[in-house]
């Protein structure tokens, strides 16, 4: 099997001063890709911020021979989106590789909410997945070439107490996976989702420190590598952690045609309940069309008939 290779690519991260981020970057310098460490330096909870996390990891892919900027930008924020973008293609003149990693945490019980607590935390896991990314989305459609990592969560999969804000999120980015995947497959770009389970200041207190000790982020990163490849796959949501990978899908059952007209009623729904959420016959159900809905495309046509 030949090594996987980044040399001549220029690669963004974002989150990159500490953990998760800071271990993909730090993968991507020691196999030849040249870096951009984004990073706002703010606590958990997104308060504060300094460029300190981000140079030393500068420091530290420099020490190894490569190649790296620090940029202290805010992920959500236009105008620093914008100069993210500018300064590389001023240093390097192309992106051919974005991992949006930054991340906060504002967690309550859905009662207990504020509205500041769910703005922050989708503006800096929805929005600052969603501007990075659309910055530099037409870049590496003249370049016909671009690899994209978004970082969801089980949470947003499956849910979690107290994390309503994170989860909307959190699944908002494998939905927006879902369409750039069929946009840039004409321009050689692809994009993934990276689930990842791993011991970061954001997971700190919530498992036994045992636990915590077999989550090492580095242990997350081997997957996310091949998610950037040239060979990469695209629309792929990889489940990662202590080691282990797994692959996550949204899928559909068979279903059943239950009729249209006077013959369409809640009850003769219910009598055909046990058929619709037979998940023996469970597809994958995320591609554009296809076996999606294939139900509802036969009703439409049986109503187009009639």
């Amino acid at each position: 099997m030949s090594d996987i290779r980044f040399d001549d690519r220029v690669a963004i991260v974002t989150g990159a001063g500490g953990g998760l981020g800071r271990c993909h970057a730090l993968e991507l310098a020691r196999r030849g890709a040249k870096v951009v460490i984004n990073d706002l330096g703010g606590t958990l909870d997104g308060t504060g911020g300094n460029s300190e996390a981000a140079e030393a990891v500068v420091k530290e892919i420099e020490a190894m021979g490569g190649e790296a900027i620090a940029n202290g930008s805010s992920v959500s924020d236009e105008a620093g989106v914008k100069k993210m973008i500018d300064d590389t293609m001023a240093k390097w003149g192309r992106i051919d590789i974005i991992i949006a990693n930054a991340g906060i945490l504002r967690d309550k019980s859905f009662s207990k909410m504020t509205q500041a607590d769910i703005d922050l935390v989708i503006d800096v896991h929805l929005r600052g997945t969603f501007m990075p990314v659309h910055a530099a989305w037409n870049i590496m459609k003249e370049q016909n070439f671009g690899r994209v990592v978004v970082t969801t969560s089980s949470t947003g999969l499956y849910g979690n107490f107290g994390q309503a804000n994170y989860g909307a999120a959190k699944l908002g980015v494998v939905g927006m996976m879902n369409t750039l995947k069929i946009e840039g497959a004409k321009n050689n770009i692809k994009i993934n989702a990276v689930c990842p389970i791993a011991a970061t200041r954001m997971t700190e207190g919530l498992m036994p420190n045992e636990v915590l000790a077999q989550l090492k982020p580095e242990y997350v990163t081997p997957g996310v590598m091949n998610l950037v490849k040239d060979d990469a796959p695209t629309g792929m949501i990889l489940s990662a952690g202590a080691g282990a990978f797994s692959m996550a899908r949204i899928v559909e059952t068979e279903g059943v045609f239950v009729g249209q007209g006077e013959g369409l009623s809640a009850e003769a729904v219910a009598a055909k309940w046990d058929q619709i959420t037979d998940v023996s016959t469970t597809k994958p159900a995320f591609q554009s069309g296809g076996e999606h809905g294939q139900n509802i495309f036969a009703a439409v046509a049986v109503g187009m008939k009639g």
